[in-house]
């Protein structure tokens, strides 16, 4: 049996379109769902999962399906079913957050801690809906990318639709920008060409998923404001996260965290292996 996607619920409308997205991924997949509600004290757990269930059902009626009910911390509890999940899915705020929090505290702290991709459901109706036929990965010089490049291709080939990879770029302070000058790249030989970075990051990957079309975008300038405007027009956003040395959990750098606070489609924040 397959392993399931993970949906985190707690009778929020949040939570709620986390399980429309998950029934739909479902599908996509043929994977299992398996919806937890996780809370110290809860007395209307069994609605809150009667109504999940009945979402996913609507959304994914040929889907296995399977619920749980725990009585411990919502994070943890979903970390520790993350290790064994073909992704965890979750809503961007959950009943217990404060009102006008760009992000809960549940979903950044299992964003930060999951050994399998997070999915945080973001977005209005038409992000979330797969309108825009299009997947978006962020890929940064280094090896911090390459299983996100992974996963956001096998999406692409599943939904049928174009991946986008971006690559962000600025030149260096100091660095000699004059007509005359060598590129800022030829200076410093420890950093690469950025078309070369996203040619590196896709090589391997790309030709195992050679029939989703790719499309490449070197962009001059933040990472953050790239990643964001590139999603304004997709159905998912990936980004990738290092593992800490000698700690557990992942680095969410500065990037991670502003797409996981304002992207306006849901993020996928993929483990690197």
């Amino acid at each position: 049996m397959s392993i399931p996607l993970v949906v985190g619920v707690d009778g929020s409308e949040a939570s709620l379109e986390a399980v429309d997205w998950a029934a739909a991924e479902a599908v996509l997949h043929d994977v299992a769902i398996h919806l937890l509600h996780a809370a110290a004290r809860n007395h209307e757990a069994s609605e809150v999962i009667g109504a999940a269930a009945q979402r996913a059902r609507k959304g994914a009626p040929a889907a296995r399906l399977s619920s749980e009910v725990l009585h411990e911390d919502a994070a943890s509890a979903l970390v520790d079913k993350g290790r064994n999940a073909f992704a965890l899915v979750l809503g961007p705020r959950g009943l217990g957050d404060l009102a006008g929090m760009l992000l809960g505290s549940v979903s950044l702290a299992v964003a930060a801690r999951a050994d399998c991709p997070v999915v945080v459901v973001r977005g209005a109706a038409e992000h979330r809906g797969a309108r825009f036929g299009s997947v978006v990965v962020g890929v940064e010089d280094g090896d911090g990318s390459g299983t996100a490049v992974q996963f956001a291709l096998r999406e692409a080939r599943a939904r049928g639709c174009r991946l986008v990879a971006v690559h962000a770029w600025s030149t260096p302070f100091g660095a000699l920008t004059t007509p005359q000058a060598p590129p800022w790249y030829a200076l410093e030989a420890h950093r690469r060409p950025p078309e070369q970075v996203l040619d590196d990051a896709l090589r391997g990957a790309a030709e195992r998923y050679a029939d989703a079309p790719v499309a490449r975008r070197v962009i001059e300038g933040p990472a953050r404001q790239a990643l964001l405007v590139a999603a304004s027009g997709a159905d998912l956003l990936v980004v990738g996260a290092r593992r800490r040395q000698g700690h557990l959990g992942l680095q969410l750098g500065l990037i991670n965290h502003a797409v996981l606070h304002h992207a306006p489609c849901p993020v996928v924040v993929v483990p690197q292996i």
